[in-house]
């Protein structure tokens, strides 16, 4: 697209300058609470000058920028190394969902502060019985007058511990007979700083604790604060989940490249790259990286891509991440397991490995997106989630 090359050296013109050494690298998978009021201040300094509702259309503050121009700047955006975003819920969740689905008093409401990143969202979709299988949640919402009335519990809420809403689906109606269980449910924004909303942090295996538990009892949120009508909240809640996995994963994928190369070049260090076993493992490594980036890519440019275009993105990365995982612990060797802390190699990819086992669990289990594939594409019969 004309004028693409100019806008990419924009981009790395605008990182170099705003970019500062602690903010490099900061952030990411098990890692969310890492410098994060510095963080804060970098995504809304990216917000003053317009970078982080790139996509959004103009007539709802953003650039309106083509999908060619959104890859560029994810791309450059990892490739600097600036840090994980803590306003990616919101500008890519919640805002396009509101601008999609939401009432005009809804976008005035939520817009401009998503936008300007003065509200933080966080969601609340999992349950404790009800993981991937999102149509079992027992969270309960009742009318009080003006207000919805919450009680039940979420869990696995990334960053709920510092945001100020959160979206969440609850069954506000019960099953018919005889009905789909996702009829009933309801998606609600609701303030998470309020007496009714208790939020416990869960230590994770890493050692941070960026997931929590978050207990409503007697939480409440305003009558109007339901997207789309009460009760068909199934069908925002995947929405959602479609807006997420847009243009924001080819830079994703730029970090794992990024991961990669560091592997190997630790490989070569160690003098484990002189394993044909392990070399070849890097080579595939290197091959399915390839693959993924290219599936995402045609995935992203089709007019209409395949109903499971996402679930099919989140199994390769998923396995990918996980693979690399295992492969750098033996890559370490037995430092991997007995070196004491202080070693930066080893805590790294000791992180990695640790955090790589939850990306096939969080986002909606690999099972689960295999199914999806299995019954979309296949015609094969409905899994029993029961």
């Amino acid at each position: 697209m004309d004028g693409d090359e100019e806008f990419r050296r924009e981009v790395r013109e605008w990182l170099a300058e705003n970019l500062t050494g602690e903010l490099r690298g900061a952030g990411g998978p098990g890692r969310e609470n890492e410098a994060f009021p510095q963080r804060l201040a970098f995504a809304r300094r990216l917000a003053a000058d317009g970078w982080s509702t790139l996509a959004w259309p103009v007539e709802h503050g953003g650039r309106g920028a083509p999908l060619s121009r959104q890859v560029i700047f994810h791309e450059e955006y990892a490739k600097a190394g600036a840090p994980s975003r803590v306003d990616h819920i919101g500008t890519t969740m919640v805002g396009p969902t509101l601008m999609a689905l939401g009432t005009p008093g809804q976008q005035r409401r939520f817009l401009p502060r998503i936008a300007a990143v003065d509200e933080l969202w966080c969601q609340g979709y999992s349950e404790p019985g009800a993981g991937s299988d999102l149509a079992g949640v027992t969270t309960r919402a009742r009318l009080d007058g003006d207000q919805w009335v919450l009680t039940g519990q979420k869990v696995w809420t990334s960053l709920a511990h510092v945001a100020d809403w959160c979206f969440v689906l609850a069954r506000t109606e019960p099953v018919p007979p005889g009905a789909s269980r996702h009829a009933g449910l309801s998606y609600l924004l609701v303030p998470m700083r309020q007496p009714g909303v208790t939020v416990r942090p869960i230590r994770q295996s890493t050692g941070d604790s960026e997931f929590n538990e978050v207990f409503f009892d007697g939480a409440r949120t305003g009558r109007d604060l339901v997207v789309g009508e009460p009760g068909q909240g199934w069908r925002v809640a995947m929405a959602t989940l479609a807006f997420e996995r847009g243009a924001a994963t080819v830079g994703q994928q730029v970090g794992f490249q990024r991961d990669l190369d560091d592997l190997v070049d630790l490989a070569r260090r160690t003098g484990a790259a002189a394993d044909p076993a392990l070399r070849e493992r890097l080579t595939r490594a290197w091959i399915d990286l390839s693959a993924l980036r290219a599936y995402t890519m045609r995935a992203l440019s089709a007019a209409e891509p395949p109903p499971t275009t996402a679930s099919v993105i989140k199994l390769l990365w998923t396995r990918w991440r996980q693979g690399v995982g295992e492969l750098a612990m033996d890559v370490l060797g037995p430092a991997g397991a007995a070196a004491v802390a202080g070693d930066a190699d080893v805590e790294r990819w000791r992180r990695f490995f640790l955090f790589s086992r939850a990306d096939t669990i969080y986002g909606g289990s690999n099972e689960i997106q295999r199914g999806i594939v299995a019954e979309r594409v296949l015609g094969l019969p409905r899994q029993d989630r029961r």
